[in-house]
C-alpha cells in the first residue's frame, strides 16, 4: 500500500493540484477584492447608492438596526444583498477563466503549428507515402 501511495505521488498529479490549489486561494482573494472593493461600490453608485451586501430581509419578527447586527446577534435574515454580490464575483471569475483558457488554447495551437510534425508523424507518413506508391 505504501508504495502505491509512493507511485501516486510521484505521477506529479498531486502536485499540480496542489499548486492549482494554493493559485485558486490567492485568485480567490484577488477576486473578493476585485467585487467588494471596485465593482460593487460601482454598481451601488449606478444603483443610487445601493450597497448590496447591507440589504438583507427580516424574516425573525425582531426589529433589528441592520443586517450585520442581526446576524451577530443570530436573527433570521435573509441575505438576498450578498447572494447578489456572490453571483456576480462568480461571473466575474468564470469569465476571468474563460479568458485564460482561450488564451492558453491559442497559445498551444501556435506552438504547435511552430513545431511542425513530430518524428512520430514523419515516420507515420513515409509509411504512409510507401503504401500508395505499392
Amino acid at each position: 500500500m505504501f508504495e502505491d501511495f509512493k507511485e501516486f505521488l510521484k505521477r506529479g498529479n498531486v502536485l499540480d493540484l496542489a499548486i492549482g490549489l494554493v493559485i485558486g486561494a490567492a485568485f480567490g482573494k484577488i477576486i473578493t477584492t476585485l467585487v467588494d472593493g471596485v465593482l460593487m461600490p460601482v454598481v451601488g453608485m449606478v444603483s443610487g447608492g445601493v450597497d448590496f451586501t447591507k440589504q438583507c430581509i427580516n424574516v425573525s419578527g425582531k426589529e433589528i438596526e441592520s443586517c450585520a447586527v442581526a446576524i451577530k446577534d443570530g436573527a433570521a435574515v435573509i441575505r438576498h444583498g450578498q447572494l447578489i454580490a456572490d453571483i456576480i464575483s462568480f461571473l466575474i471569475v468564470a469569465f476571468v477563466v474563460f479568458l485564460i483558457a482561450r488564451w492558453a488554447v491559442k497559445f498551444f495551437k501556435g506552438l504547435e503549428a511552430e513545431s511542425g510534425p513530430s518524428a512520430e508523424e514523419e515516420l507515420l507518413t513515409e509509411i504512409r507515402d510507401v503504401l500508395t506508391k505499392k
